[in-house]
């Protein structure tokens, strides 16, 4: 086999697994169904439930907001006159939409260097860093995902001077978040492929 041909066919292969990256779970408003197509996720859920106390539900309510479970979600790009590429809306990035800074404030204050927004466990964990720096700096229960919605959204700074009390949009957001952990929750009690 030619030396092109033999590359013709590996970028043929990289081409075919999507770069890496698993398409979301389908019917993302069954809790079910996503924990019976990706157990990794509900694993990594778990896992930070039991080490920072986040439930899976507010979890996964969260994720949907941000990304719709997409591990290489990204913020659209800005154009000037409509037409030239100006850059990307923010450094969100990864399930959580994590913000370059916070997300580097997050590998230095737990020591997890290597951690990577694209990665499940890695999102997971910082979420819980993150609602639990919500818990002690806002008094946010870590079961109330509206208003751990609304945190993570403005950053604590900013929901602490209520910042999010004149954005009609988001404060409807945050009521979807809310209801969506709701849902998850009840479907979730019920998920054999949960337990």
């Amino acid at each position: 086999m030619s030396r092109t041909l033999r590359a013709m066919m590996a970028m043929l292969i990289l081409a075919s697994c999507g770069g890496g990256f698993q398409s979301p779970p389908r019917n993302l408003n069954d809790a079910c169904s996503i924990a019976e197509q990706r157990p990794k996720y509900i694993k990594a859920f778990k896992a930070t439930e039991r080490k920072w106390g986040v439930p899976v539900h507010v979890q996964m309510a969260t994720i949907y907001q941000e990304s719709r479970f997409r591990g290489d979600a990204r913020t659209p790009y800005r154009y000037a006159l409509g037409v030239i590429p100006m850059g990307r809306q923010s450094s969100a990035y990864g399930y959580g939409q994590a913000l370059d800074g916070t997300w580097d404030e997050y590998r230095a204050d737990t020591g997890r260097r290597g951690a990577k927004r694209d990665k499940i466990r890695d999102a997971s964990d910082f979420m819980g860093w993150y609602m639990n720096q919500s818990r002690e700096k806002n008094g946010i229960a870590l079961t109330d995902a509206r208003n751990q919605y609304l945190a993570y959204h403005e950053g604590n700074n900013g929901y602490a001077r209520g910042s999010h009390n004149d954005k009609s949009w988001l404060l409807r957001v945050a009521g979807e978040v809310d209801a969506r952990a709701n849902l998850y929750q009840a479907q979730l009690a019920g998920c054999r492929s949960y337990r």
